[in-house]
């Protein structure tokens, strides 16, 4: 099935799913119906916690010179910054990182967090790789995710296959980053590990990777920052399979559903390793220290104000498969009044939200 045909299956179900009551419970199947008792509010997961997302590179120098020497956290020097890989499919790397982000990000807002990113969008400068570390750390973040896809080969590399997380070579020269990075940064990364396997992802078999963990030096992302840091390769953009999972709206909408339940696992139990005092910059400010402007969000009062609901999305891949493989509107509708009407209201606003921001809230003709 080509694209076009796979966004009209899934458009279509949703445009019939949201005109039918029955199937969505969003709404109350009979105007006769007794009206609901008000909700008890209840405190969500990651209220008061606040998460640094760092949507990898950058979509183009913008002036700035991408080859600028900056600081290792090794007592040497990197280049500035790169726009990424480019994946077999045409995907930049940059463009995947900041789609899947932007799940991300909806997702922790709908779980109560307070999102910090890198990046404030997918066109222009983003900083350094040294001034993004000291976003992360001045940000106080229970934790730091810095989303990439790997590259082994310019053509396609259909044998690397995998995601891993790059965790730093110890010790590192900062006693600080040291103490966090091998204690709470090793437990954060071995949780999103966890998460991803969980989600019937499967470790790299390439690159030294050991169940998923690769150890390097190099990554300035992990030797530098000073709160609990998570640096993921979400898979291999030189494999097909891996390349086109990774730009598909159901393949974003199942790593963003990875990334946030390893996110929600570590943040949960340890909400001792946020930092509350550490210097926040304002929304719109610049972060004088390091470059970068983070973009501070205030936290959505209601699930659906940031767009995107993908807090009950993991129970649900099965279903999106089906929805994707639809041969017509018909077909998507049988799929949903039958297997939908075992999935919650709320997991299918779910699906409807991640559908409408991924083509722009917008039906074909």
């Amino acid at each position: 099935m080509n694209a076009v045909r796979v966004r009209r299956g899934v458009l279509a179900a949703a445009s019939l799913a949201a005109s039918s009551a029955l199937v969505l419970g969003v709404v109350a199947p009979s105007s006769n119906a007794a009206p609901a008792a008000p909700a008890t509010p209840v405190a969500k997961q990651l209220t008061g916690k606040t998460i640094f997302l760092d949507p990898g590179h950058q979509g183009s120098a913008a002036g700035h010179d991408l080859n600028k020497q900056v600081p290792d956290g090794r007592g040497g020097t990197k280049e500035c910054q790169t726009t990424g890989a480019i994946s077999v499919t045409g995907k930049p790397e940059h463009t995947i990182n900041w789609d899947i982000t932007q799940l991300v990000k909806a997702a922790l807002e709908s779980k109560g967090a307070r999102v910090v990113l890198s990046r404030n969008d997918d066109t222009g400068w983003g900083g350094c790789v040294d001034e993004r570390a000291e976003a992360a750390s001045r940000s106080g973040a229970a934790v730091a995710v810095s989303l990439h896809a790997d590259s082994t080969s310019t053509g396609a590399d259909a044998a690397k296959t995998g995601f891993h997380m790059i965790v730093p070579t110890l010790p590192i020269p900062d006693k600080t980053v040291d103490a966090v990075q091998s204690g709470e940064g090793r437990k954060a990364s071995n949780t999103m590990r966890d998460a991803f396997k969980a989600a019937g992802f499967t470790p790299a078999n390439y690159a030294g990777a050991v169940d998923g963990i690769q150890t390097r030096p190099d990554i300035a992302a992990v030797n530098l920052t000073r709160v609990p840091a998570v640096f993921i390769e979400m898979g291999n953009l030189s494999d097909p399979i891996e390349a086109a999972a990774l730009a598909s709206p159901q393949g974003a909408a199942r790593y963003a559903v990875a990334i946030t339940n390893g996110i929600s696992s570590y943040v949960d139990g340890n909400a001792a390793a946020a930092n509350p005092t550490a210097p926040v910059p304002a929304p719109g400010v610049e972060n004088k220290n390091s470059g970068v402007t983070p973009q501070d969000q205030t936290v959505p009062s209601d699930d659906s104000a940031s767009g995107v609901d993908l807090a009950g999305l993991s129970a649900i891949g099965p279903l999106i498969d089906e929805l994707v493989k639809a041969k017509s509107p018909q077909d998507a509708a049988r799929i949903l009044m039958t297997k939908g009407q075992d999935v919650s209201a709320d997991v299918l606003k779910a699906i409807l939200s991640v559908v409408y921001s991924v083509f722009g809230g917008k039906l074909p003709i």
